[in-house]
């Protein structure tokens, strides 16, 4: 995509090939998304393996947004695994947007679409509820402002259908941490689960719209019925972390 006004004001990202894999990265310090040459669908990073963890309280999705699009990890796993689902992924950075192909991101269609957008502006302002909302927004900078307030939060909560989850992708040693997960938990009336990733730096933040996910009793690993025995085992540690973390929130 040509440099214009629009764009200039936003970080370009760059891609490093190597013989199994495609990274897209900002800086070389860090991966924003990964993908294996050999399985584009895959979840390849373990973070997002346990945002699709709402599995476990979601099932059967109807309605998806996602809140930045990297690499398009989340996406092209949701667009494969979970056929009845509209999808629709908001990212503000054009350079981002202009590598979908790099990362096999499936064409805009009927129940999948990319939209140029501010996070924060989308989730305020759309007519539309969602039975999943995924917060995964970080820039050069981090984690932006507008996708952390308090308000943001709020406007998360209202736009998401009865029994809604949020999950949101945070960093441990962001300064505001203990902040962020704060303001989720006001935002959701103290019902957030924290899920440490068994990664050094992310953890994961799940809240429902209603009953709390820590009092939901289901058997303990159990995937929904329909998923596919593939994307299930992409899942089963994920699965597990997030069973871990509602039995200690007991």
């Amino acid at each position: 995509m040509p440099d214009n006004p629009e764009s200039a004001p936003f970080a370009k990202p760059f891609v490093y090939e190597s013989l199994s894999a495609k990274a897209l990265h900002f800086s070389y310090g860090e991966i924003q998304s990964r993908m294996q040459l050999q399985d584009p669908s895959a979840l390849d990073l373990e973070y997002t393996r346990t945002m699709m963890g709402f599995l476990m309280f979601q099932p059967e999705p109807t309605r998806i947004a996602m809140i930045g699009l990297g690499g398009g990890s989340l996406p092209k796993f949701c667009h494969r695994y979970l056929p009845r689902a509209d999808i629709r992924v908001v990212e503000i950075n054009p350079h981002v947007i202009a590598l979908r192909d790099e990362f096999h991101v499936p064409r805009d269609g009927t129940r999948f679409r990319i939209v140029h957008d501010d996070g924060a502006t989308f989730v305020r302002y759309s007519p539309n509820r969602f039975d999943v909302l995924l917060v995964d927004g970080f820039d050069i900078d981090g984690l932006p402002e507008q996708l952390s307030s308090q308000r943001f939060y709020d406007d998360c909560f209202e736009a998401l259908l009865p029994g809604g989850i949020l999950v949101v992708n945070l960093h441990h040693d962001h300064p505001q941490y203990e902040v962020h997960v704060d303001r989720i938990g006001r935002s959701f009336d103290r019902k957030a689960l924290v899920v440490d990733n068994g990664e050094p730096q992310n953890c994961i933040v799940f809240a429902r719209k209603g009953r709390a996910l820590h009092a939901q009793r289901s058997g303990p690993l159990s995937r929904p019925s329909n998923l596919d025995p593939a994307a299930a085992a992409q899942l089963h540690a994920a699965f597990a972390r997030i069973e871990r973390a509602r039995r200690n929130r007991d």
